[in-house]
């Protein structure tokens, strides 16, 4: 049964992990060493809870979240979200295609031959294939995070030190400093983003997933943020060993990090960052648009869906080809300021969230819709808490990028 509905939430979860993902947590490792590793264990605990109440109601309703929120909240709320939402998803798909760029120039191949052929492999992935053709294509990519579990062994770290800061929360003293402060916010930011929820919930509906097979569900979406968060850890643990322990601190770009590794960490290591950044790039900018498609399309009433032909899903594939090229052409633009961008997208991510884990949960304590199937006491108790404790950190994040903003 579990093998039946392995999917949305293996594959959701890993997504998570994308350009600006490692990024983060190239960073974190980096100008932090192994200090930020506790960071870890609430974020597993925050990405399950999320992530399974979007299961749940997928499998309860047979709905997207996007329909549920249209019959629930109106179709104005609803508009307005699906614009912010496609706002939101274009500045992400562009930081994809950057790491697809930045990746691939490390194996000496230009941009101008890397993200043209990479964007039209997307799209004929999508356009060309059915749903179950290209969920197994998406998690074969998914196993391919492995390379980033193999790098952390490689760059020989303390594994001592590394599991004792894992489970050791940090003394007051840190707290002062704003930017260890500012990244831990980002660590912990950068887990729940508002396309997850619409995405999970929408693979769920089109993979027909019923109620009978829940619980194989929820195993699903708890191995897959358990086998992310693992995979994380492995990035934070090889730049903390590397970079950190030489003191190189300064990481702009995620191809930075395997760049700075290569001397350090030796040609194996280096070629697995990077092609371990190539797949998660690759892997996020095929997910992100169709997450996007899927998502205006079940809030405004329009046909979706991957099994579904172009002629009986036009806006669906119209949409899903107007992302990926606009956000290919955009990595293209000489001297555009693709960090900037990057920055940009996280920002508008903080933006959006607080709105969908308020709709999520008011969603699935509805009992009309939810039936017995609502959250109980203990998991509103964690679910509202991790909702506060997110929409909190999302706050502080905003008010310090846009203050940094500001600065510059």
């Amino acid at each position: 049964m579990f093998f039946a509905v392995l999917g949305p939430g293996f594959i959701t979860a890993n997504v998570d992990n994308d350009a600006g993902g490692i990024l983060t947590y190239s960073q974190a490792g980096a100008q932090y060493g192994y200090h930020l590793l506790w960071t870890m264990l609430p974020i597993t605990l925050a990405l399950i809870v999320v992530q399974e109440m979007c299961a749940r109601m997928g499998v309860v309703t047979g709905k997207g979240l996007s329909d549920l929120i249209r019959e629930e909240f109106g179709l104005r709320m609803t508009f307005f979200l699906m614009v912010l939402l496609v706002v939101v998803n274009f500045g992400n798909v562009i930081a994809e295609f950057s790491g697809i760029a930045g990746s691939v120039q490390l194996f000496g191949v230009s941009k101008y031959i890397s993200v043209p052929i990479c964007a039209l492999a997307v799209w004929a992935l999508v356009v060309k294939g059915n749903y179950k053709s290209v969920e197994k294509i998406f998690l074969v990519a998914s196993l391919f995070y492995i390379c980033y579990i193999v790098a952390g062994v490689l760059a020989q770290p303390n594994w001592h030190t590394a599991l004792v800061e894992t489970v050791k929360i940090p003394g007051r003293a840190v707290w002062s400093d704003h930017n260890y402060v500012y990244m831990v916010i980002g660590v912990i930011g950068t887990t729940i983003t508002p396309w997850m929820q619409f995405y999970l919930q929408s693979s769920i509906v089109e993979k027909g997933i019923s109620i009978k097979q829940y619980k194989a569900s929820r195993l699903d979406v708890i191995v897959g943020s358990f086998f992310t968060d693992i995979v994380a850890w492995f990035i934070i643990v090889a730049c903390a060993a590397t970079l950190w322990t030489h003191g190189m601190r300064d990481i702009k770009v995620p191809s930075d990090a395997a760049q700075a590794m290569r001397p350090l960490a030796g040609d194996f290591a280096y070629i697995l960052f990077a092609a371990g950044l190539f797949n998660a790039s690759f892997f996020a900018a095929s997910v992100l648009p169709i997450s996007t498609a899927y998502s205006v399309c079940e809030g405004l009433g329009f046909e979706s869906g991957v099994d579904k032909k172009f002629s009986q899903a036009p806006f669906f594939y119209w949409l899903y080809t107007l992302l990926i090229v606009a956000g290919a052409a955009v990595v293209l633009i000489p001297n555009f300021p693709l960090v900037t961008m990057t920055i940009l997208s996280q920002v508008l991510n903080g933006v959006l969230l607080p709105f969908v884990l308020y709709f999520m949960l008011k969603l699935v304590n509805n009992k009309a819709l939810m039936g017995r199937h609502t959250n109980s006491t203990w998991f509103n108790v964690v679910a509202w808490a991790t909702t506060v404790i997110v929409i909190g950190l999302t706050v502080v994040m905003l008010w310090q990028q846009l203050h940094a903003v500001g600065k510059s």
